[in-house]
């Protein structure tokens, strides 16, 4: 594929089918905002979608052969596009070009100083931290997230920079597709079992993507995570590569020294190595939970390994104060605040209570989870049951499908019975429309509500409000 932007580039006028979703908006806002005439289309009307038709696409909503214009340059796709898509056929059928996402990806970073941003979780947090804190410092990086910073299309950004700093999935291995100066690597666990099988294919798919960095470039990866520390010791020693870790691990090149909550922030210590200035430098996250003080810890050693001061990029990323859907605050009624969280892996799930509990004060903190694809419930389902009896109460909703097809036999009540195994108090609700009056009931004030999972629960946060605020609550 020619780089974005010359005479012969696929990508001058492409379709995305799609267009609306978290990782294809923000390559087509780039696309756009690079001058491409691009166009789209989308099951229904969305925030977002508005925000692409203020950058210049052109949006429908549903899917037909019309909406490919006659001289379309490529038809561009995620691994969520079904085959049998309607668009999809027609551009088979009519000999367009169709470019993955990953690949359209990989060609807006060529020609820059990519910094891509990989593990199982934590990736939309510490791509946001680093695209926000570079932007704070004056360096105007292009990024693109797969979470809005705050407004609708916010997600991506063409900036004038020669850093581009993007998240890099490995849920179909697309990451493959990069060629980052610097890749960070924030944890490396088993997830996404419709396309890995064990433990092995992951830190093989990992592999592979640490092959991919730069000659000359860094790998940035945790010193505390076990997965991660099983993908160091593969790759250390590899010709051309730079390995610096970071963590609480007493070996590592950024060492956490120190942690401090003060209330939903935190205060971070650390030390450098020698061989990135030997500094010792404190600095706010502006976020609560260790979990997330890590993956800014992680983005200040990205940035130093691609040259940014680290004296001044620790105080720039107290300027990142969150990303939609991560622990954001959606408002208060009633004396309860209501939280909207994207976790849905049992891991996601544990660190986000633990980090909520802390700004919980005397309050109970109450949960609606939604159990994402029958996929990951089948394998996770005990485990995503196990984290949630950190709460003090459950309300568990029936599993978001997704891409997904029914798997007989999964269902969220495998969640639920492995949390009440762990005396947690945990309710199943198979009617979405009926949550915010129970949750209305079960809330006092100085509470705190957490909608969590990766599906439209997320959606309930406002109906919730509604509720607490109406006057017969």
């Amino acid at each position: 594929m020619a780089p974005a932007g010359t005479a012969s580039d696929p990508l001058d006028r492409p379709h995305f089918i799609g267009i609306g979703g978290a990782g294809m908006s923000g390559v087509a806002k780039v696309l756009a905002m690079r001058g491409a005439r691009v166009s789209g289309s989308d099951t229904k009307d969305s925030p977002i979608v508005g925000a692409l038709r203020e950058s210049g696409a052109t949006v429908y909503i549903g899917h037909s052969a019309g909406n490919i214009a006659t001289d379309a340059t490529s038809v561009v796709i995620s691994s969520a596009i079904r085959p049998d898509n309607l668009e999809l056929v027609t551009a088979r059928e009519r000999g367009i070009p169709v470019v993955h996402r990953s690949d359209a990806l990989a060609a807006l970073m060529d020609g820059s100083r990519p910094i891509a941003v990989a593990g199982t979780h934590g990736k939309t947090t510490t791509t946001s931290m680093l695209a926000v804190s570079l932007r704070t410092l004056g360096l105007d990086p292009s990024y693109v997230i797969g979470g809005d910073l705050d407004a609708p299309g916010s997600s991506a950004v063409h900036g004038d920079g020669e850093i581009f700093v993007a998240e890099a999935d490995e849920s179909d291995r697309s990451f493959h597709k990069y060629a980052p100066e610097v890749a960070i690597i924030l944890n490396v666990e088993l997830d996404h079992h419709a396309n890995y099988a064990s433990m092995d294919e992951i830190h093989e798919s990992f592999e592979t993507f640490v092959g991919r960095i730069r000659p000359g470039g860094a790998l940035v990866i945790s010193a505390d995570h076990p997965g991660a520390r099983e993908l160091t010791a593969r790759v250390t020693g590899r010709e051309g590569l730079r390995v610096l870790t970071y963590g609480a691990d007493e070996g590592a090149d950024v060492r956490v020294l120190a942690i401090e909550p003060h209330g939903l922030t935190s205060e971070v210590t650390v030390r450098l190595a020698e061989s990135l200035g030997g500094a010792e430098l404190t600095f706010t996250v502006s976020v609560p939970g260790r979990h997330y003080a890590l993956n800014a810890v992680a983005a200040l050693t990205a940035g130093a390994a691609l040259g940014v001061p680290p004296r001044e990029l620790a105080p720039a990323l107290a300027s990142y104060t969150g990303v939609k859907r991560r622990l954001q605050l959606k408002g208060t009624a009633a004396g309860v605040q209501v939280i909207d969280s994207y976790a849905h892996h049992p891991t996601e799930i544990a660190a986000d209570l633990e980090a909520i509990r802390g700004g919980a004060g005397e309050g109970r903190v109450l949960v609606v989870f939604q159990p994402h694809l029958f996929s990951r419930t089948q394998e996770l389902g005990a485990e995503m049951g196990e984290a949630l009896a950190l709460a003090d109460a459950s309300v568990v909703l029936d599993i978001y499908p997704a891409r997904e097809d029914p798997v007989p036999g999964v269902t969220s009540a495998m969640v639920i019975d492995a949390a009440a195994r762990q005396g947690a108090d945990v309710t199943a609700e198979h009617d979405r429309g009926a949550v915010p009056e129970l949750i209305a009931g079960m809330a006092k004030p100085g509470d705190l509500v957490l909608t969590m999972g990766a599906g439209d629960v997320t959606d309930l946060g406002p109906e919730i409000l509604a509720r607490l605020q109406s006057p017969e609550n």
